[in-house]
């Protein structure tokens, strides 16, 4: 048989010889390095078992965090916050909350709520994304969202001293609220609406420690934040004594007060009021760089009021008595 070496007087073609020749893999084959024992399936990127594994983490993360899921810790304002819930979406739409996106699981525009969802962000111009229910999940997190997400872009906090030029152009004494050590969101949305509500030019909280507008926030506020400017300090007792060199008065509002509310005659003049936490009240260093401190007069039992509620007492006062004077 033609080239068969073992055949007397057959011709050896080229390419013809057993075994390894050039250009074949088994040249190298001996080179080859094993990679080492295969790692457990959970640290391997592409495996399902990976994947389950992050969103574990994930999960574990956001848990306790109510139905508002995502990596921000409420006052950052730096990062997006995702509301998850029927109820949660469609009042945060009702109230004007800026968003981007609506994420509305396949299979959920049943419900009336789902359906008003809808109506709303295409009345606002918000992007509307039909998801798959499991994808919707993985992002929840384990957390509740009913069919319903909506993607908040982090808040535009304004500098304080803008709220001096605020006041300087409105014409009339400057009405500033500072809130020191207020931690929920619902409290600063409430008080948000209440300087919209009584003349006010702005609200000032501090950046560490204290609560942020946060999509709770906004909600609380019935859409008022997007009319009143809220600004964050790096350090509220210097924005305090800057605001003082400005020429405003700082009350802060204490159980101890030096005056109470009907005393306050200075409400007419520039003020900026301080309110403290429901439970500690004033910081020391604020409470120092206070001009006055007021008291709410009580007819009843109660020592003290929600930081919103006596907000918006002081803040009628206040208006009551500018309009008086101004007549």
């Amino acid at each position: 048989m033609a080239g068969n070496s073992q055949r007397r007087g057959a011709m050896r073609k080229d390419g013809t010889k057993k075994g390894m020749v050039v250009g074949s893999g088994g040249q190298r084959r001996k080179q080859l390095q094993g990679k080492g024992p295969t790692p457990p399936k959970e640290d391997r990127p592409n495996h399902p078992a990976a994947r389950k594994a992050k969103l574990a983490e994930r999960s574990a993360a956001n848990r306790g965090r109510g139905k508002v899921a995502g990596s921000r810790r409420a006052g950052d304002g730096e990062t997006p916050e995702t509301v998850l819930g029927r109820n949660p979406v469609l009042e945060c739409l009702r109230a004007g909350v800026p968003a981007t996106a609506l994420q509305v699981a396949i299979g959920s525009t049943h419900d009336e709520r789902v359906r008003e969802s809808l109506h709303l962000a295409a009345d606002l111009g918000i992007s509307i994304i039909e998801i798959a229910k499991g994808d919707l999940d993985r992002m929840a997190g384990g957390a509740l969202h009913q069919g319903l997400a909506l993607q908040v872009p982090p808040y535009a906090y304004a500098h304080p001293d803008e709220l001096l030029e605020i006041a300087a152009d409105s014409g009339r004494p400057s009405l500033i609220v500072a809130l020191d050590g207020v931690t929920d969101p619902r409290n600063l949305g409430a008080v948000v609406r209440s300087v919209g509500a009584f003349g006010g030019n702005g609200v000032v909280v501090p950046q560490r420690r204290a609560a942020g507008m946060t999509a709770v926030a906004w909600r609380t506020s019935a859409g008022t934040a997007a009319r009143v400017p809220v600004a964050r300090a790096t350090n509220l007792t210097r924005t305090l004594q800057e605001y003082a060199s400005a020429g405003l008065m700082v009350a802060g509002l204490a159980a101890d007060g030096d005056v109470t509310l009907d005393e306050f005659e200075l409400a007419t003049d520039p003020v900026v009021v301080v309110i403290g936490s429901e439970g500690k009240g004033l910081s020391r260093l604020v409470k120092q760089t206070c001009d006055v401190t007021v008291s709410i007069p009580m007819a009843g039992p109660v020592e003290s009021l929600n930081a919103s509620v006596a907000a918006g007492v002081v803040l009628a006062e206040i208006a009551r008595q500018r309009r008086a004077r101004s007549r």
